[in-house]
């Protein structure tokens, strides 16, 4: 399997690319990185350097990537965190050319806009243009409760709200939707769960709930369903193993006292998932 990922890429530390591409190695898929941003660190620490990378420039990269003929050997794209206005279009215009080439490749989204606890944080006009252009032309989109809210103008919270606001988000496009961060009124305390819907059915899967927030984690989550989903064709298996994955990886960051993922650490969470957790399909 080859992905061609759309992200942003930091030094120190694991979001965008340098979050999703190393377990998407570890369990087998090629990566083709492209970087929209090169930070020294995330911005969650305040302060960062280094360059936002202009979207002419990533179009280039594209460009050179076309050129060595490897587009009809794409199987998926992934994008992420869009820090300007710009990129938008370029990645659109990338998944049009690898689908012209591979018909079969798709384009799977990470929506990131923002949480329920700090609201939105990126540019005004990025929120819009999701919703307006790159989520339509997505097949996979990944976006947590709060973004899916934000994505179909409701405000799903219940079990049957957030399907409802699902299949909204379908009839935008997409034709999987992966919704993390789900907490519903009448889950079991101190637990957090993670909902996929497409055409077969819906499936919930609920963990428990670790007392820490993990820059990165989005990204990790999204790439790995990406992969499974693209390689198996069963969102709940799909589903499974991301949650088994990436719960390990963050139980592995939670014992470490770090504050960056521990992702070289937890490998082996990647290549072979424990399946500790089963998925309960709701529809």
């Amino acid at each position: 399997m080859k992905v061609l990922s759309i992200q942003s890429a930091v030094a120190y530390g694991h979001v965008g690319n340098s979050a999703a591409v190393f377990p998407l190695q570890r369990i087998g898929v090629e990566v083709l990185p492209v970087y929209t941003v090169n930070f020294s660190n995330h911005t969650g620490y305040g302060a960062w350097r280094g360059p936002m990378i202009d979207p002419n420039d990533v179009r280039e990269v594209l460009t050179g990537i076309e050129e060595r003929g490897v587009f009809g050997e794409i199987d998926a794209v992934l994008s992420g965190y869009q820090g300007g206005e710009g990129i938008g279009d370029v990645i659109i215009d990338a998944v049009v050319r690898v689908k012209a080439a591979n018909p079969d490749a798709v384009y799977a989204c990470d929506p990131v806009m923002g949480n329920a606890k700090s609201g939105c944080f990126v540019a005004p006009a990025i929120p819009i243009l999701l919703r307006e252009k790159v989520v339509p032309a997505a097949d996979i989109i990944t976006p947590n409760q709060f973004e899916l809210g934000f994505l179909t103008g409701t405000e799903p919270d219940t079990l049957e709200s957030t399907l409802a606001s699902v299949d909204l988000a379908m009839a935008m496009g997409p034709r999987t939707v992966l919704v993390t961060s789900v907490e519903r009124p009448d889950r079991e305390e101190g637990t957090i769960e993670m909902l996929v819907a497409d055409s077969a059915g819906a499936w919930i899967v609920q963990t428990p709930r670790l007392p820490m927030k993990a820059n990165g984690s989005g990204d990790v989550t999204a790439a790995l369903f990406t992969a499974h989903y693209v390689e198996t064709g069963d969102a709940n298996t799909a589903l499974e193993r991301t949650a088994s994955s990436v719960f390990d990886l963050l139980a592995a960051t939670l014992e470490s006292g770090a504050r960056e993922l521990q992702l070289v650490e937890a490998q082996e969470f990647y290549a072979n998932p424990r399946m500790q957790f089963t998925a309960r399909q709701v529809r």
